[in-house]
């Protein structure tokens, strides 16, 4: 008996143990359930970035080292962004079929769409207002809207470098100018180049031909050498194509670029170009695309001071003294000192348009319609 009822209590021992050693775990047990799933809500996925699409539209090729070429070297610079993609249209014309390739982007879900062109602008207006969530910049005009902007840049102000040294490399004194269309934006350059030549060579003007085309290269060249045949020994252009350049190397000339550095068109004869440089100014409208805060109806234009504007290095034919004079007035310009249309400056007739002591505003250099005094050609 004495050893039956030891048995009993060690196996009531052992049952005693054997619970207190299950009530301790459960709590451990339950506990690890519980940290899944407050790992799984720390972790919640974030929110992906916007990519932004950009849509370009040209009205020549990307390949005619000119104008259109400028631009699509910023929309590289675009497409380098990680948060953004760009498709472009090249050698669109002005008029219905630029309207045509607008409303397709939009259609295709851009984000903002940039037309590159003077002649965009009322199907851009149009189109603007069938796409409300679509943002628009037109380049050149005036026209704005709540999702369309205009920009530009302060190119007269190259032009207005680059006619310092042609009138400082004229022997002739006879300069020409193959020019596109004329309006506002080509006669204001025309009219800041011939401010620089004649302010270091009172005695030069400027011969202007109208060749009303922005990209045809045969018609470029046969204007060239039609002001060469005049007499012109430098040539200078507001074109697409380098085919002024071609012209005046093949004449024995010299000649200055437009929208790209040309000189390699022309080894021998090209002085300089006026340049574009459209990335600074793309990627920072971009940005504001993804981060919410662009704005509709406003203007910008771009400088030499923000780098959107310059002019190519200088030709090893340029001597020391031009060189240095030009860059002079280079770097009061990258300081914000633009006084190239401050007066007094007269018109072709001799009559004072800005007076002395005055200078124009931005309306009136959007507006310029006339040509300045030294330019041999009329506005239309």
């Amino acid at each position: 008996m004495k050893k039956l009822l030891k048995l009993i209590g060690i196996s009531a021992a052992l049952l005693m143990a054997l619970s207190l050693f299950a009530c301790g775990e459960a709590p451990q047990q339950e506990k690890k359930a519980e940290e899944p799933a407050k790992t799984e809500e720390a972790q919640a996925p974030a929110e992906a970035p916007k990519v932004v699409k950009a849509g370009f539209i040209y009205v020549s090729p990307v390949g005619d080292a000119g104008y259109s070429f400028a631009h699509d070297i910023g929309r590289q610079a675009v497409e380098a962004l990680p948060f953004a993609t760009t498709k472009f249209a090249e050698s669109v014309p002005e008029g219905a079929d630029s309207e045509r390739v607008i409303r397709n982007m939009a259609r295709e879900g851009m984000d903002i769409i940039f037309a590159t062109s003077f002649g965009y602008m009322d199907p851009v207006m149009k189109v603007a207002k069938e796409f409300p969530d679509t943002k628009f910049m037109h380049c050149s005009g005036f026209k704005k809207g709540p999702n369309v902007n205009n920009y530009f840049g302060r190119i007269y102000q190259a032009r207005y470098l680059t006619g310092l040294v042609a009138g400082s490399m004229t022997k002739s004194n006879e300069i020409g100018y193959v020019a596109a269309f004329p309006i506002p934006e080509v006669i204001r350059g025309i009219n800041a180049f011939t401010i620089g030549v004649r302010e270091v060579n009172p005695e030069a003007q400027v011969r202007v031909v109208w060749t009303k085309t922005w990209y045809d290269p045969a018609l470029e060249k046969d204007a060239a050498k039609s002001l060469l045949d005049a007499g012109c020994d430098v040539i200078t252009q507001h074109q697409d194509s380098p085919a002024p350049q071609e012209a005046a190397q093949e004449a024995g000339a010299y000649c200055i670029g437009y929208n790209t550095d040309m000189a390699s068109f022309a080894p021998k004869a090209n002085l300089t170009s006026a340049i574009w440089n459209w990335g600074p100014m793309y990627v920072k409208t971009v940005e504001e695309v993804r981060d919410g805060t662009w704005q509709g109806d406003k203007s910008t234009w771009g400088s030499l001071q923000d780098g959107v504007v310059d002019i190519a290095p200088l030709g090893a034919m340029v001597p020391d003294d031009v060189k240095s004079m030009v860059n002079a007035k280079r770097d009061e310009l990258k300081s914000g000192k633009d006084v190239i249309f401050a007066g007094p400056v007269k018109n072709q007739a001799g009559e004072v348009v800005f007076a002395e002591g005055t200078a124009p505003d931005d309306a009136a250099l959007l507006g310029m319609d006339w040509f300045v005094e030294g330019v041999v050609g009329t506005t239309n």
